[in-house]
């Protein structure tokens, strides 16, 4: 505390002002001490665990995702395949919109000719014959892109003990 906080507080405080008399006359009173603060209680920390983790879980909870992604499906048939894949997509599909409701970073049809003001912006990326090309420049769209039209991963609650786990092994009994 700087002199002129210590002159306001002596004025203005009459506890403070008898503090400070006993210790200039040394008198063995108790000189000015900090008030106590309240304990501070330390609660355990959630364990941290990455969205990408929490994403992955989810995908695989209500996609099968991983499972599909590990399994080899060489000894499998085309048609096999594409019905395994239908229910994988839409239960991918329902995770993405319900977290993130992915939407196109432009709303021109692919292949269309679009100019591109900003080269720098993140929505935009130049393939081709780019050169040194600066300013607007125009192109044919190949890929409309997305954006996430918002971010809602939910928050894991779960123990320490599965920060790494996507899915738990299932045992029947």
């Amino acid at each position: 505390m700087g002199r002129l906080g210590l002159a306001l507080k002596v004025l203005f405080n009459s506890e403070a002002a008898e503090q400070a008399q006993a210790a200039l006359l040394d008198t063995g009173a108790p000189a000015l001490q900090k008030p106590e603060s309240e304990p501070v209680v330390e609660s355990e920390p959630l364990p941290a665990r990455s969205d990408a983790l929490t994403l992955l879980a989810s995908l695989q909870r209500e996609a099968r995702f991983v499972d599909f992604i590990q399994e080899p499906i060489d000894a499998y048939s085309n048609e096999q395949v594409g019905a395994a894949v239908r229910d994988i997509h839409r239960g991918c599909m329902e995770v993405l919109q319900r977290m993130f409701a992915p939407v196109p970073v432009s709303d021109q049809p692919e292949e269309s000719i679009v100019q591109v003001d900003d080269q720098s912006s993140a929505e935009w990326r130049l393939t081709g014959s780019v050169g040194q090309a600066e300013g607007s420049v125009s192109g044919r769209l190949m890929h409309h892109g997305w954006k996430a039209g918002k971010c809602n991963v939910p928050e894991w609650i779960g123990e320490s003990s599965g920060t790494l786990i996507i899915a738990p092994a299932e045992v029947e009994v």
